[in-house]
């Protein structure tokens, strides 16, 4: 929703506010929670280029009682052009609260 709101700020929030936060891409590994937020406010300066984000999970799996690994695929459909691929994450629980440690996202074509 947040994404949709063109917030990437409290998007970010689902992301473990961590120098240990990994964001893997096409170009590698990025590290570092401040990073990743600045990578996505580039490639995603305003709402337009946001575009309306949906997910698809494909496949949730519990890797311990703090952890799982998620699979899916994300559609982002914007006027300036479409964009999909898929991704995987790895979510881990911190006290009461589930946050995003490892984000690897592939964009198709």
């Amino acid at each position: 929703a947040a994404w949709n709101e063109g917030d990437l700020q409290k998007f970010m929030q689902t992301y473990w506010k961590s120098d240990k936060l990994v964001f893997v891409d096409k170009r590698g590994p990025n590290y570092d929670w401040n990073a990743t937020l600045e990578n996505y406010r580039k490639g995603y300066p305003d709402k337009k280029a946001m575009g309306k984000l949906d997910f698809k999970i494909f496949d949730i799996s519990k890797i311990d009682r703090k952890t799982v690994f998620v699979i899916g695929r994300f559609e982002l459909t914007r006027d300036i052009g479409d964009v999909a691929g898929h991704f995987t994450l790895v979510i881990q629980k911190f006290g009461k609260d589930w946050f995003i440690i490892s984000d690897h996202s592939s964009a198709e074509g």
